[in-house]
C-alpha cells in the first residue's frame, strides 16, 4: 500500500502534506516555521529528484507515503505510475494518490522559484516558508481527504 503527494515541485505542499499524513506535522495547529524547515525535503529537493518517488514514512495504516515532483508533466507522470502499480499488483489496491497542487499559492510559487529554480535560497525560502504556512489548512484538508479516501477504500472507516 502506497500513498503519493504530488505537485510541480515536489518539496514544498507535497512535503508537508506527507508530513502531516505521517504524524510528523501536526494535524491541528499550524507548526513554526522552524518545524517546517525541520524537514529534510522541505525546500531540498534538487534537479536530480525530479521524477523520483522520495520516501517520508509509514503512516498508521502501513502505508507507506512518499512525495513526488512531477514537475507540469501530470498527463504523463501519473497514468505512466498509476498503469505501472496496476500491471505489477494486478489492480490499484492500496493505491493513492494525491495532488496538492490546488494548495499552492503566489508567494509559493514565487518563493519556490526564487529557491529552487533561480538557486536564490536567501530570497525564496523565506518566502515559500510563509506561504507554506499560510496555505496549511488547505494542505491539511487533502491530507484528511486521502486519509477519508483511503479509510472507505480498505473498508476501515
Amino acid at each position: 500500500m502506497i500513498v503519493i503527494y504530488h505537485d510541480v515541485g515536489g518539496c514544498h505542499s507535497s512535503a508537508a502534506a506527507a508530513n502531516i499524513h505521517i504524524n510528523r506535522l501536526p494535524i491541528d495547529k499550524v507548526p513554526s516555521k522552524e518545524e517546517l524547515l525541520s524537514l529534510p525535503t522541505f525546500d531540498n529537493i534538487t534537479k536530480n529528484d525530479i521524477g523520483k518517488l522520495i520516501y517520508i514514512g509509514t503512516d498508521e495504516l502501513g502505508a507507506k507515503v512518499y512525495t513526488l515532483a512531477r514537475r507540469f508533466n501530470k498527463k504523463v507522470v501519473i497514468p505512466v505510475i498509476t498503469d505501472l502499480y496496476r500491471e505489477i499488483c494486478g489492480s490499484l489496491d492500496g493505491f493513492f494518490l494525491a495532488d496538492t497542487s490546488p494548495s499552492v499559492n503566489n508567494l509559493m510559487r514565487i518563493g519556490g522559484v526564487s529557491s529552487r529554480v533561480l538557486g536564490l535560497v536567501s530570497f525564496g525560502r523565506p518566502k515559500v516558508t510563509k506561504g507554506t504556512l499560510l496555505a496549511y489548512w488547505d494542505i491539511v484538508e487533502i491530507v484528511q481527504k486521502t486519509k477519508e479516501y483511503m479509510r472507505k477504500s480498505l473498508g476501515k472507516g
